[in-house]
């Protein structure tokens, strides 16, 4: 039977030193139990296995505690105001002191369904030609002569997941979208703990999106805002669950990114997480304005000042859609999958052109959202503003497994790129005998299997070079990448360059630019393309959703922020 108890009983009674623990990520990043987990734990070498898909800046609270040994993830990095590596994920992985299992969003969550259905393992299309292929848990067998890849289950002790709303049995409401869903749920040795919004006598007039039943669940918390800094979505308009959602405390996000990036990162920790005795002394400390504004207000960055000339990122964004919007055309696309961050603007502008001419091709994102629109000045791909938007909200392993990577979706990706080789493989992961970079996230998932991968970023020697020693997602869909220097389209197996500025100078000047810029003897298209020059007009749609430039580049004003009522 559900217990219904305060954050210190439910950890104190079900989390034991050595469990591995399973935070179930749906679009909430965070959970007040794990608040809990912290405190009773601090300065414990407990042992635990943390399965976290995205560790995000509040991860690094939990390795610091030193109850962390080991981490099975698919993204070591912040989330907010950027995607970056974290300096606390990195030390700990360089010095052993936490050791780390990089998975790609969709086996991952293959992994946790493979647990949740008693199976001894699962096929995935995902992972086979990376470095992660040679993880114990992936193998291949052979069948009728084809050789089939296949993943492990992974098994929890304990699932830890703050849902909106729980009735008076313990069955669990989550709206979506779910991003890995419940699987950890039904995969996890002993039950669920959970932290809930409200609970009410009865879920059945929103049984739809009870996803969590009853016997499934050791412990309830109710413990309102209890996914700060995270959010609560509390679904659209025609079925939402009785809870007043909240948006996400971007602020705060940032603070605890900085914060983990200083010398008083403890002192941050211990008024934030060990000081606060209860789940009161917490909100009180976050105040009641604070948690107001977040219900009553969407926020959206303001227009920082204008800056005439477009930035490298600028650049490459703007020719990357030029080519996008030519794919869409040749392909008859029915779905794009924009990555994060500088991928995602450039691949939203070059949708957003696509459909203005007619063509039926629909923005996807990893979270579980299809057919969404980006909400302008927000760009945040998976801000809770554009999940109202979406035509169909549902899971990373539905958009993922089907709606990019299925058989009856023409899907092109577009991704991002920390390291890229000459066969185009991509590193987003490690550099062997340097840092950890954050992970796959779903892009070896969309990069293996989507029909085509078209990349953008910036180029220099240190990102594109010779081979990429750690391969997050292999190169052989990789169609084209484009730079703030030209484009290299992969021909026979290889990158060359097919198309440079036209106001470069002379192509003699262009060519030398974007060799003196790759660490490989680059291989030269014999007809070289020119390319456009970027217009006001292109510099005006990329910043109508990125107005303060945190991935366009250029010169960024403090984040900022204005109040807009929520329709």
């Amino acid at each position: 039977m559900t217990e219904f108890v305060d954050l210190h009983e439910a950890v104190a009674k079900h989390v034991r030193a050595g469990d591995s623990l399973h935070v179930i990520l749906g679009h909430s990043r965070w959970s007040a139990l794990l608040r809990e987990v912290t405190r009773q734990h601090w300065g414990k070498k407990s042992g635990f296995t943390l399965q976290m898909a995205s560790l995000s800046s509040l991860g690094a609270v939990l390795f610091e505690s030193g109850s962390v040994d080991h981490v099975v993830t698919v993204y070591s990095g912040d989330s907010f105001p950027s995607f970056t590596p974290n300096p606390v994920f990195q030390r700990a992985y360089a010095s052993g002191e936490v050791t780390v299992e990089n998975w790609s969003f969709l086996t991952y969550v293959q992994r946790l369904r493979a647990a949740a259905f008693g199976l001894p393992a699962t096929v995935t299309g995902s992972v086979v030609g990376s470095t992660m292929e040679e993880q114990d848990a992936f193998t291949t067998v052979e069948v009728n002569g084809e050789e089939v890849c296949l993943v492990a289950p992974l098994v929890p002790d304990v699932a830890i997941v703050h849902a909106a709303v729980a009735d008076r049995a313990g069955n669990l409401a989550l709206s979506p979208p779910m991003f890995e869903g419940a699987h950890g749920a039904f995969a996890a040795r002993r039950g669920v703990l959970a932290t809930v919004e409200r609970v009410v006598d009865d879920l059945r007039p929103w049984s739809t999106m009870v996803r969590i039943p009853a016997h499934r669940v050791l412990a309830v918390v109710e413990a309102p805002f209890g996914a700060h800094p995270g959010g609560v979505f509390a679904g659209p308009s025609g079925s939402r669950l009785p809870v007043d959602g909240y948006d996400e405390d971007i602020p705060f996000w940032i603070e605890v990114r900085d914060a983990s990036r200083s010398a008083d990162f403890h002192q941050w920790i211990r008024t934030w997480i060990l000081e606060p005795q209860t789940h009161q002394d917490y909100l009180e400390l976050l105040g009641a304005g604070r948690l107001r504004s977040l219900t009553r207000v969407h926020e959206k960055p303001r227009a920082g000042d204008e800056q005439p000339m477009p930035s490298n990122a600028e650049r490459a964004a703007t020719w990357f859609a030029d080519l996008l919007v030519e794919r869409i055309r040749a392909t008859g696309a029915h779905s794009v999958l924009a990555g994060a961050g500088l991928a995602n603007l450039a691949a939203w502008v070059g949708a957003d052109r696509s459909r203005e001419a007619g063509a039926p091709t629909r923005l996807v994102a990893e979270l579980g959202l299809w057919d969404y629109e980006p909400q302008p000045g927000d760009p945040l791909i998976f801000s809770f503003a554009n999940f109202p938007t979406a035509a169909m909200l549902g899971d990373s392993e539905s958009t993922l497994g089907t709606l990019v990577c299925g058989p009856g979706t023409a899907a092109i990706a577009c991704v991002g790129a920390a390291q890229i080789d000459r066969n185009a493989n991509i590193n987003t992961t490690l550099i062997p005998g340097g840092p950890h970079l954050v992970g796959s996230g779903g892009g070896n998932d969309v990069v293996t299997r989507a029909d085509e991968t078209l990349v953008v970023t910036t180029m220099s020697p240190g990102r594109f070079i010779e081979a990429c020693d750690y391969v997050t997602s292999p190169g052989d869909r990789v169609r084209a990448v484009v730079t703030d220097k030209g484009v290299l389209t992969r021909i026979d197996g290889e990158l060359a360059l097919t198309a440079v500025p036209a106001e470069a100078g002379t192509l003699a000047d262009a060519v030398a630019d974007v060799r003196s810029s790759c660490g490989w003897d680059l291989r030269i298209s014999e007809t070289l393309a020119q390319l456009r020059p970027v217009t006001d007009e292109d510099l005006a749609r990329l910043r109508t959703y990125d107005p303060t430039r945190i991935f366009l580049g250029g010169k960024k004003p403090p984040l900022t922020r204005v109040q807009e009522t929520h329709a």
